[in-house]
């Protein structure tokens, strides 16, 4: 068990890595990962060669094509510097001062209408402007403190099309350029503590508007962590530090 996005343990988002000498049957990664309750429990397929390792991501009740803190957790259980193959292209991930760099594809957000779910959803706040992407539902609202305080209505997030909602706003102190929470319950994560993913659309979202193309963020969520997010043409470099907190044996 690996906490990713931050540098001390029992903060930033856990991930479970399982280490694979053979290729698993699916439907005991998706027992395991119910099992583990993370967010997104990755499994890794380890080869001989020097080819990509096989990686697949699980959250408690679904398989998901892209998660950052699980690709994360498994670079940084296997040293850092790691190419792997995935239901998203090859991701890369290199070891960068105590952090580990990932290379991700952007997941831009087009402007769409604010919905009644996300209205009923998001309590409290003043929506600025929606985004669509592929995975996620961006909501930029008002202020950071926004952000900070909000209590959602978890049953009405459930209702938005998609993987999840992404509440974002502008940093609130000097360096924090971006802060964010995110929320996926149809998906069986209520709050995702990170969500390195996310930041796909995020730096998407932020580099122009904010016009820097590398950024410092926080997800203010309990748990709370960092990303730095570079937007590099239709690529995001994100970047994260990991505590591995637990090592254990799978005994079925």
């Amino acid at each position: 068990m690996v906490d990713a996005f931050t540098d001390r343990a029992f903060a930033g988002n856990p991930a479970g890595v399982v280490l694979l000498t053979a290729p698993a049957d699916e439907a005991w990664m998706q027992a395991v990962a119910a099992e583990m309750k993370h967010a997104e429990t990755a499994f890794v397929e380890l080869r001989d060669d020097d080819e990509p390792l096989g990686l697949r991501w699980f959250t408690p009740v679904r398989e998901v094509d892209l998660c950052g803190h699980a690709t994360l957790a498994a670079a940084h259980v296997l040293g850092g510097d790691r190419r792997f193959r995935t239901r998203s292209g090859v991701l890369t991930c290199a070891a960068r001062d105590g952090w580990v760099e990932m290379d991700f594809p952007a997941d831009p957000a087009e402007p769409a209408e604010v919905t009644a779910e996300l209205r009923a959803g998001l309590p409290g706040v003043t929506v600025e402007a929606v985004g669509r992407a592929v995975s996620d539902v961006l909501v930029q609202v008002a202020s950071a403190a926004q952000v900070r305080a909000l209590e959602p209505d978890l049953a009405a997030l459930a209702a938005v099309p998609g993987r999840g909602v992404i509440v974002t706003a502008p940093g609130d102190r000097p360096g924090l350029d971006v802060v964010s929470r995110c929320f996926y319950p149809s998906y069986g994560v209520p709050e995702d503590p990170v969500t390195g993913s996310a930041h796909c659309t995020l730096a998407s979202w932020w580099a122009p508007r904010l016009g820097k193309p590398e950024l410092f963020a926080e997800q203010c969520s309990p748990r709370g962590g960092q990303v730095r997010a570079t937007l590099v043409g239709d690529r995001v470099r994100l970047a994260g530090r990991a505590v591995t907190v637990l090592r254990g044996r799978l005994i079925v």
